[in-house]
């Protein structure tokens, strides 16, 4: 009984250091700068005021986390110990996925589950937000519990030429995945400020840290960092002391954007449609959205997701950040409904609104 207590009080635990931090709530609007305004721009002309003394905030800025509260707490323990059933056509067979991804020549398109994807594009293949094992947490036994395996196992992977990150929450960068990962001397890893070490430490060789508005060339792709409305930290004192970041990927003949996590703003979405749309295609999540009284400043919902690939100029839109893990209190499958419908209403179509299988794997 002691034994079992033990590993409650450790899966709660785990639990608060997965999901979040308190901070400073401000309300739930931008500060600073109006619509067509260009204050941003100024300001970032001289000392970027993304920056802190201590680490980074949003800009406009926006409070980055808020206490969310035992019983939030609660119920996310609650839904990793008895998980979600899981509709059949949600995700494909291991060995289907395997198969769809040789049968796939060419630039393409494959999702692991939540913010992971595979994007083989100018010849490499890509990695974002590694999170491919069990638990998104701290520890290996406890936490946030994935309800649907990984689309590939980590060890059938393909060769990862290039890694992204868009920050360092657990569900989005895993330790085990990146210590997991072969061939860690030729992966490239490109990242927001303040993550190099972490990759460093765990035996990568060639790491780009980039602040908002920087870029990295690696062979016929260029990657940029653009801002995002989000937070960071892994532990109870690293509050926002690394960047979060959404990201241009760029080829000759394909322009993606990916938001690994971000709340809603309408002047930093539509600042990047206008400096670095249109898009082929944008990855958006559509998940983690409620209570919206705690989770608006972090994350955002199908309908918003819709918004901002219509204000960057995304020609097809790609669900991200759902289905994967329980994160927040909307019913899982509620959220690619109501982003078909948002989709559909605003110009869309079937062909162009990509809710994946996990494990599939589309032409680009």
């Amino acid at each position: 009984m002691k034994q079992y207590n033990t590993v409650i009080i450790g899966a709660f635990l785990t639990a608060l250091l997965s999901y979040g931090y308190p901070g400073v709530v401000m309300g739930n609007k931008e500060f600073g700068l109006s619509d067509g305004n260009n204050e941003m721009l100024k300001a970032m002309d001289k000392k970027p005021s993304h920056h802190t003394a201590t680490g980074f905030q949003n800009y406009p800025p926006i409070p980055t986390a808020a206490p969310k509260g035992i019983f939030f707490y609660l119920r996310r323990f609650w839904g990793s110990i008895f998980l979600p059933r899981v509709p059949d056509e949600h995700a494909l067979a291991e060995t289907e996925a395997l198969q769809l991804l040789d049968a796939v020549q060419g630039n393409s398109i494959t999702w692991l589950g939540h913010a992971s994807f595979l994007i083989r594009i100018a010849g490499k293949t890509i990695l974002t937000d590694p999170f491919l094992t069990e638990f998104a947490s701290p520890v290996s036994w406890a936490g946030p519990r994935r309800y649907v395996p990984p689309g590939i196992p980590l060890e059938k992977l393909p060769s990862i030429d290039i890694m992204i990150v868009s920050h360092n929450h657990y569900d989005h960068l895993d330790d085990e995945t990146i210590k997991a990962l072969p061939n860690k001397e030729k992966i490239q890893v490109v990242v927001p400020l303040g993550l190099k070490p972490f990759f460093a430490e765990r035996g990568y060789l060639n790491v780009n840290e980039l602040d908002w508005g920087e870029q990295a060339t690696i062979d016929e792709l260029t990657l940029i960092a653009l801002p995002a409305v989000h937070d960071s930290a892994r532990s109870t004192n690293d509050h926002n002391k690394t960047l979060w970041a959404s990201w241009a990927v760029i080829s000759a003949r394909d322009k993606l954007y990916f938001i690994g996590d971000s709340g809603y703003s309408k002047t930093i979405f539509e600042h990047i449609g206008h400096s670095y749309g249109p898009f082929d295609y944008a990855l958006v999540p559509i998940s983690a959205y409620e209570p919206r009284k705690l989770m608006w400043m972090s994350h955002i919902t199908p309908e918003e997701a819709v918004t901002i690939g219509k204000v960057v100029g995304a020609k097809t839109l790609i669900a991200s950040h759902w289905g994967t893990v329980n994160l927040s209190d909307e019913p899982p499958w509620e959220p690619p409904g109501r982003f078909s419908k948002a989709g559909l209403a605003s110009g869309w179509t079937e062909d162009t609104l990509w809710i994946m299988k996990i494990g599939e794997t589309r032409p680009l």
